[in-house]
């Protein structure tokens, strides 16, 4: 009976994945054409929408995972994201095409990603997440998207390379019907697979022992990433270096502010000492390297190179070691 239940749990997860990958683009292209046929702009779009939309698969996967009682699943799965956004994502990016750094919109966005990874933290540090702080999380959502509101309709200069990157990049020619069509199949598809991921992951958690903060930072976290990893290598290949980095930058900040606000919301508590002893500051660590490579104070240019791109897939691959090692050595006690 076990053996049949990690079965179902593993067709699960690996089809709950597969499922948010192809239901993530489908409500992202769905929600972008609708908006472009109602004449929004195509960089409030980019800025708002599709950085949003690219934070789906982690919203509705931590909203069901604290509304079903398991909120490090939710928290592991936000922190987990962004290592895995910077880390594998960003690095392995960067490993196939040398990312530069011209929108003067990514020069704004990096120090209020830096900010925002500042506040989770401390708001974070007494060792709970309470409703308080998931209000708090939540009103810096709707104060950063009100900011990129008004910066893309009137805060950035019309030579702005990312401009011309979204325009050529949001999808101008399907029909309203067939954008709400797509929008709609590909929120019930989420809806689905988180559900189902959320089930699976939980069971294979509590079948070997694992913590689901474990197993939030590590398969889910990867899973609802995927998106965005093949969207940059996408992106980056089609010489569109300014999307692909600001897709990272938006999708931290969106996990930050309105995916770790859901168990602070849902389920307020006290989570595992260990996210902040190990995994928060891995977080800290590879955004501040974000900032310190793409801002231009190494090298006095705004690129990030291959050996960039290296030491934050590194970074990664010892993080999930560490994981890994710690563990291990848990089930041998």
């Amino acid at each position: 009976m076990l053996d049949q239940t990690m079965l179902l749990s593993g067709i699960a997860l690996l089809a709950g994945l597969a499922l948010l990958v192809w239901g993530a683009d489908h409500f992202i292209t769905g929600a972008a054409a609708m908006a472009s046929n109602l004449g929004v702009p195509s960089m409030l779009i980019g800025l708002t929408i599709v950085g949003f939309g690219t934070s789906a698969p982690e919203i509705l996967v931590s909203g069901t995972a604290a509304l079903e009682g398991n909120p490090g699943l939710a928290i592991g799965n936000a922190l987990g994201s962004n290592i895995a956004n910077i880390g594998l994502i960003l690095g392995v990016t960067a490993l196939v095409v040398p990312l530069s750094v011209r929108s003067s919109t990514l020069q704004r966005e990096y120090p209020v990603l830096l900010a925002v990874s500042l506040v989770s933290w401390l708001l974070m540090a007494d060792g709970s997440l309470d409703r308080i702080d998931g209000l708090v999380l939540l009103t810096g959502l709707v104060a950063v998207i009100y900011w990129m509101t008004r910066m893309a309709t009137r805060g950035i200069p019309g030579e702005d390379p990312m401009r011309a990157e979204f325009e050529a990049e949001i999808p101008h020619a399907i029909p309203t019907r067939s954008a709400v069509i797509r929008l709609m199949l590909g929120l019930v598809t989420l809806l689905i697979s988180s559900k189902m991921l959320v089930w699976g992951a939980s069971n294979i958690a509590a079948a070997f022992g694992v913590s689901d903060l474990v197993i939030g930072l590590t398969i889910v976290a990867l899973g609802t990433s995927l998106p965005e990893l093949a969207a940059g290598i996408a992106s980056a290949l089609k010489g569109e270096d300014d999307i692909a980095l600001g897709n990272i930058i938006g999708s931290n900040m969106y996990n930050l502010l309105a995916v770790l606000s859901l168990p602070g919301l849902i389920a307020p508590g006290t989570f595992a000492p260990e996210v902040l002893s190990r995994d928060i500051p891995v977080m800290m660590g590879l955004t501040v390297a974000v900032f310190l490579f793409g801002y231009g104070f190494i090298g006095a240019r705004r690129r990030i190179n291959r050996l960039e791109g290296a030491l934050l897939v590194a970074a990664f691959v010892g993080y999930q070691s560490l994981l890994f090692i710690q563990l291990s050595g848990q089930s041998a006690r």
